[in-house]
């Protein structure tokens, strides 16, 4: 059942509207004899070649956005044991605060993230929120951390920033703009300039099976398409690979 919840998410109005588009060119040039014998290579090369690029680059953003996410997080749980561990902590204030603080960084990021263009007020939120972290962490030295340690607290929330800032390069900048509306035009209007080629294949086939031709290729070309759009964004949780930016299941391990 989760394969075919999987596959149906790559279908789509576009997947339907193109394989009736290519069905009626197919149609038109068989009734008005207007066949011919296209080479079928060129498929691999205008189209498959670049979108398999492109599902490869959007790919491997999405293991970068997972490994920097890792990284904000891990440091984030670093500093808050830091602040737990390596100080006397009559009241548990401390930890505490920095726990809270942390909690709204993630919660800014979150919010960040899921929107469709970056918000300058949303984003000036985080780094408030880091400098809200960097103010607390001074507290550090008030309570007798030695100059090693606190260097490496300083460390951590200098990381976490920078692990932020990668994510939300990868979430600004996406694969090449050009190639994707390049793949686009090709991908939707293959199917349908391709009408002569498989109105000639009826000469081998039966007219179901000449009709079924047009629909597969609408089908696969566009489904490839789809998969591309769902790993453009990872932090727009629309496809499966998505990214979940899960604030309540960070904290609960704090």
């Amino acid at each position: 059942m989760r394969i075919l919840r999987s596959f149906a998410i790559i279908i789509n109005y576009k997947t339907f509207t193109v394989a009736i588009l290519a069905v009626i060119s197919t149609w038109v040039c068989k009734q008005y004899g207007i066949t011919a014998d296209f080479p079928l290579t060129l498929i691999g090369i205008a189209i498959v070649f670049p979108i398999v690029f492109s599902i490869d680059s959007a790919y491997k953003r999405r293991e970068n956005a997972l490994k920097h996410y890792a990284d904000l997080k891990a440091h984030g749980l670093s500093l808050y044991y830091g602040a737990r561990d390596w100080v006397e902590n009559e009241n548990q204030d401390f930890p505490l605060r920095i726990k809270g603080i942390i909690e709204a960084i993630m919660v800014s990021i979150q919010n960040v993230l899921s929107l469709k263009e970056v918000e300058f007020e949303k984003e000036k939120l985080v780094y408030d929120n880091f400098s809200k972290l960097s103010e607390v962490s001074k507290e550090f030295r008030s309570r007798g951390l030695s100059a090693g340690e606190l260097s490496r607290a300083n460390q951590y929330i200098s990381k976490m920033i920078i692990a932020f800032d990668n994510m939300k390069i990868i979430y600004q900048y996406r694969t090449p703009v050009t190639l994707r509306a390049y793949s686009r035009v090709f991908i939707y209007s293959f199917p349908i300039i391709y009408g002569p080629y498989f109105a000639f294949t009826f000469q081998s086939y039966s007219p179901g099976l000449g009709y079924l031709m047009p629909i597969l290729y609408s089908f696969i070309l566009i489904s490839l398409d789809n998969i591309q759009d769902h790993l453009e964004n990872p932090y727009d949780d629309i496809g499966e690979d998505d990214i979940r930016l899960d604030v309540k299941e960070f904290m609960r391990l704090m």
